[in-house]
């Protein structure tokens, strides 16, 4: 899994995890199992604010996007995050997080 972000000046807030497929973004799980190799799903097939743009398996690699909130003060490691490749199940450190 390669989780990529686009950031936005926004005052919420973003808590990820990852359980295999599953992705749980705020509390909501996002199965993105049924997704075949080689397939592309656009973002508002599924029902998550926070997922944007296009989620694909390339190589049995999913590569989605997230909204990446942060205050207008925030470094530029979060305003220009790097992405996330492989993140081990249970929490994820996001951009900006200790």
């Amino acid at each position: 899994m390669i989780i990529q972000f686009c950031p936005q000046l926004r005052g919420d807030m973003l808590s990820l995890s990852r359980a295999g497929d599953r992705l749980i973004v705020n509390g909501d799980t996002i199965d993105l199992s049924a997704i075949p190799d080689g397939a592309e799903l656009p973002a508002d097939a599924i029902s998550n604010d926070w997922l944007v743009g296009t989620v694909r398996r390339i190589a049995d690699v999913l590569y989605l996007t997230l909204i990446l909130p942060h205050d207008a003060d925030a470094p530029e490691n979060v305003r220009f995050p790097a992405d996330i490749v492989d993140p081990a199940d249970g929490p994820i450190t996001l951009p900006g997080e200790a």
